[in-house]
């Protein structure tokens, strides 16, 4: 019966992987495209592309052209054409004189959930403005619960952003009045190649908001980094949808132009090369990008936020939990307000008339620029490095438990954690005291209610390896030394001290590992309290002092481990006899006391062999 049930087990897992990889290759594929880029090697000379342009353009009765006017220089050519044109160019001659020919994907905004205008919400007047009682003097600030989630005034008392530029790859921004006062940078409108990057559906003009509103003006919202500098750059039209090659070109734009961070809320299926390449060089260039997961409620992240260096996001409601809409899955880095039914991101943007208006969304749209501001705001404080910032995304968010399908990433966004983790790069004595303070520490009522009973085990079980190795010591005289008090901690304690310490929220099994003893270390990343009968035996010394016994100094760390374990073996056979497959009765009892009287021998057998040496 145990054999089927592995079987099966086994099986349900193959399967799942399986699904997983052709997930993976279906998404890699899937997308809409009525053009192809052909991206013309860069050793190429003009007279010879021009040459085979002419010729695709006779056969094939279309009319190449570039995408706008920075295309020229990555000799990025856009035809006509569907899925039978593109088979027949890669296997045509023209494929020689290019790095790749490939459909040029059509990008969209994440289909919303649902929108909701604000009607209460009119834009006041300054002298009828009500601001919060707490934090910004913002009327509106007060409903911004996305703000108050991700702890943005912990955070706001260390940076605000300045100095940083954010590229706002969207629909393009239009600054209504809760924009004017924010700061702009040249952008560009990809998608009628000029230079004035106004917003004609909406959406991007909502994005921005949420990463730099003007904030305590007495107007209007607050924004995540209200004093970095915006870059609107248009890729999508008033209905929504853009070329990857547009969004490719923004992005080396964006690159080029100094932007320290990117926001794509966007996305779709189908990987471009063009895409992926653009992505590389800004990532190159110390460009945090940041990207959408995607509103389909499905397993696996869209397409930007698939691609490599690309953080993608994913969203929650207003009481944490996983926003319905949101992809999920390969891809998920880390998770950010995104909306819900019950409470959506307000910001104040355009309406279908152009007109300025207050409108709560949701959808993953709203919560990758809350990711996106908290990145300018660590840049802000010092943090250069891509890869370092995220890092600091990752280790500042608020883990969230028993997250196998990886709805979260890293966490939720934690905006005060990430801007002190990025300040100070340690944990200050506010912070420890805070955590004192949280954990019941000063409460005195913490002690004597049996908070820490616990510890008394493992007080037990360094006491009870020193002991040992004083008894030793009375048969067979050795002297005492570093290696050998390190050994006797570690086997017997595992620096057990440091357990349940939380800071900033970090993952939990750094210091659950670091929290346990040696018998526990088999079981510690699960975070079981039962032993792995593998490490609770005399296996673990037996292997140390084979390998270190010839050894001068550490010969006595693998003794003193060895008393170590077998104290602790002999503590939890008396307080918490429990071994994973022999259940916490009393055969898991007798397992760990015949275990920890062979450490006893093979330690007395160790300093035996030395005495004899001597």
């Amino acid at each position: 019966m145990r054999r089927l049930l592995l079987l099966c087990l086994f099986i349900i897992g193959l399967g799942a992987a399986v699904l997983g990889f052709l997930n993976f290759q279906g998404l890699a594929a899937k997308g809409d495209f009525e053009t192809i880029v052909l991206d013309f090697r860069e050793d190429i000379g003009k007279d010879e592309i021009n040459r085979d342009l002419q010729a695709i353009a006779q056969q094939y009765n279309v009319t190449p052209q570039l995408d706008n006017k920075f295309s020229a220089q990555d000799n990025v050519y856009i035809i006509k054409g569907d899925r039978q044109r593109l088979k027949e160019l890669k296997k045509s001659q023209f494929a020689k004189a290019t790095e790749f020919i490939e459909p040029n994907y059509i990008y969209r905004i994440p289909p919303e959930p649902q929108t909701t205008v604000l009607g209460e919400l009119t834009p006041p007047q300054n002298n009828e403005a009500k601001p919060s009682l707490i934090g910004p003097n913002d009327p509106y600030y007060s409903k911004q619960w996305n703000l108050h989630k991700i702890g943005i005034e912990g955070a706001w008392n260390e940076t605000k952003g300045s100095g940083i530029t954010v590229a706002v790859i969207d629909t393009g921004v239009t600054q209504v009045r809760d924009l004017k006062e924010t700061k702009f940078v040249k952008g560009y409108d990809f998608v009628n190649d000029r230079e004035q990057a106004t917003d004609d559906n909406g959406h991007g003009t909502h994005v921005a908001g949420t990463v730099a509103q003007a904030t305590n003006n007495q107007y209007g919202v607050a924004g995540v980094a209200y004093q970095a500098s915006l870059m609107p750059l248009k890729v999508l039209n008033e209905y929504g949808g853009g070329t990857v090659a547009d969004i490719a070109e923004a992005i080396r734009f964006a690159a080029d132009k100094g932007a320290d961070v990117i926001n794509m809320s966007l996305g779709g299926g189908g990987e471009s090369q063009l895409m992926k390449d653009a992505i590389d060089y800004a990532y190159k260039k110390g460009v945090v990008i940041i990207a959408a997961a995607g509103n389909e409620s499905a397993n696996g992240a869209s397409y930007p936020a698939r691609y490599p260096h690309v953080i993608g996001v994913s969203a929650f409601g207003p009481e944490g939990e996983k926003a319905d809409y949101s992809n999920y899955g390969a891809g998920v880095d880390i998770s950010a307000p995104g909306g819900s039914d019950t409470g959506k991101i307000l910001q104040e943007t355009i309406n279908e008339n152009g007109e300025s208006e207050f409108l709560g969304l949701q959808g993953t749209s709203m919560a990758a620029p809350h990711v996106a501001g908290v990145a300018a705001l660590v840049k802000a404080k010092g943090i250069e490095n891509p890869d370092d910032i995220l890092k600091v995304l990752k280790q500042s968010a608020r883990v969230i438990q028993d997250d196998g399908l990886n709805y979260y990433g890293a966490g939720q966004l934690n905006a005060e954690a990430a801007v002190k983790l990025a300040v100070q790069g340690q944990i200050s004595f506010p912070d420890f005291f805070r955590w004192l303070r949280d954990n019941g520490y000063l409460n005195p009522g913490f002690w004597i209610d049996g908070g820490a009973v616990a510890l008394l085990p493992k007080i037990l079980m360094v006491v009870g390896s020193y002991l040992l190795a004083w008894f030793l010591r009375v048969y067979f005289p050795f002297t005492w030394s570093w290696a050998l008090f390190s050994g006797l901690t570690f086997g017997s304690s595992g620096l057990f001290f440091l357990k349940g310490i939380y800071i900033f929220d970090l993952p939990q099994w750094p210091f659950r590992l670091l929290g346990s003893s040696l018998p526990e270390l088999g079981n510690t990343l699960q975070g079981t309290n039962a032993f792995n009968p593998l490490f609770a035996s005399v296996l673990i010394p037996l292997l140390l002092i084979v390998l270190l016994l010839g050894h001068q100094t550490w010969k006595w760390f693998a003794v003193g481990c060895t008393l170590g374990v077998a104290a602790c073996l002999t503590v939890s056979a008396i307080y918490d006899p429990a071994v994973w497959g022999l259940g916490d009765g009393d055969l898991a009892r007798i397992f760990l006391i015949v275990n920890a009287l062979l450490c006893y021998g093979l330690a007395r057998l160790a300093v035996n062999n030395e005495r004899q040496v001597a």
